[in-house]
């Protein structure tokens, strides 16, 4: 049985299409790669033919592929080796003459600066899918150019919120193609119900300055002082964690905070949860968002930019004004001491968690393939 057969995705017949999905490389296991393989899986499903590529390694995808899904790396060898933009643009023009591509699918704006003269006279479709925020380039100049680019050449831009759609309508020489289509959940609505309060915190996320653990942890020495039988657990690995180490232990705080590292079953801390928290400087769509959704946690999080507030509207979970840490604080010990708030909260999530199921968003994705001229 196929990885989207068990998340009961529907099939649909489309047109015989040869779609290229290219990303950097689909050996990585972050939320990008993540979702261009559910996105192949899913448009696989849908009997298009789908060649997915990475532009370095790629050889051996992290993430569950379709048997029918054509493996491609542009280049062989990783890490620190540069290549000359020439070069990929030959590879990837080489590509999408060999395969016979009809569409293009770019998982990451700067690749456009590749993959746009790639194109030059072929007769390929061109979708650009943004996965961070406009408002965001990450330090680089590049990514304001590649953005520029897409939105004035490319047949269509799929950002992931319609807040970034109308950063983007707003801010580019656009041809009104940008579209939002949100990530893909990769777990089903969960059925059951906890029995009892585990007043377990749970927190997701790489250790780094974007997803603000050290705002995280500042609330919860405020929390702490009031709630003593609860505690924090952060799943993740990155370069900030002796910084939060440092801080757990100078506060006191090793007995109720637990920093888990990476796992491969993540959905087990989902499960234990009671209440989930976000405290992201910054976002470009918040996956864990809809991952707790899908568990039905009740959510609180700061109202960065951009994802929280379109994912958490209509469920009752708390939005907190950016990086206002007392305020975090005090919004995780209301929900704490409100056990029906809480089981409220959690029907909610479940019930909006269901827009973002794969089949409903590759439903779109085949709206907008098809709607292409």
């Amino acid at each position: 049985m196929s990885f989207y057969n068990t998340c009961l995705i529907q099939v649909y017949k489309v047109a015989d299409l040869k779609i290229l999905i290219l990303g950097g490389n689909f050996n990585n296991t972050g939320g990008t790669e993540r979702v261009g393989s559910m996105l192949a899986n899913g448009l696989s499903e849908a009997d298009y033919e789908i060649v997915l590529a990475s532009i370095s390694g790629g050889n051996k995808p992290f993430f569950p592929l379709n048997e029918e899904i054509k493996v491609v790396s542009l280049f062989d060898t990783t890490g620190r080796t540069l290549y000359r933009t020439h070069s990929i643009i030959k590879r990837i023009r080489k590509l999408l003459k060999e395969e016979d591509i009809d569409t293009l699918i770019v998982v990451e704006t700067m690749s456009v600066l590749f993959t746009l003269p790639a194109i030059i006279g072929l007769s390929v479709k061109h979708i650009c899918w943004e996965h961070f925020n406009f408002n965001n380039d990450l330090g680089k100049s590049g990514r304001r150019l590649a953005r520029q680019l897409a939105a004035r050449y490319c047949d269509s831009v799929v950002t992931l919120t319609e807040r970034d759609k109308s950063y983007w309508l707003q801010g580019t020489h656009h041809k009104s193609q940008i579209t939002a289509i949100a990530n893909p959940c990769p777990f089903p609505i969960q059925k059951y119900t906890k029995e009892e309060n585990t007043k377990i915190v749970l927190a997701v996320g790489r250790l780094t300055y974007q997803k603000g653990f050290d705002m995280l942890l500042e609330a919860w020495a405020k929390v702490n002082l009031s709630m003593p039988d609860w505690k924090l657990k952060i799943v993740g690995e990155g370069e900030d964690k002796a910084k939060l180490i440092d801080f757990i232990e100078k506060n006191k705080l090793t007995n109720s905070i637990e920093l888990v590292g990476n796992t491969n079953d993540v959905s087990q801390y989902y499960g234990q949860a009671e209440i989930f928290c976000l405290s992201s400087r910054f976002e470009g769509f918040g996956m864990v968002l809809i991952e707790a959704l899908a568990f039905g946690i009740p959510i609180v999080s700061f109202d960065c930019e951009v994802g929280p507030a379109e994912i958490l509207e209509d469920t009752g979970s708390i939005l907190v004004p950016q990086n206002d840490i007392s305020e975090f604080a005090l919004s995780l010990i209301d929900l704490m001491q409100d056990d029906e708030r809480r089981k409220m909260i959690s029907i909610k999530s479940k019930e909006k968690a269901k827009i973002y199921q794969p089949e409903n968003i590759i439903d779109q994705w085949i709206s907008l393939l098809k709607s292409l001229p």
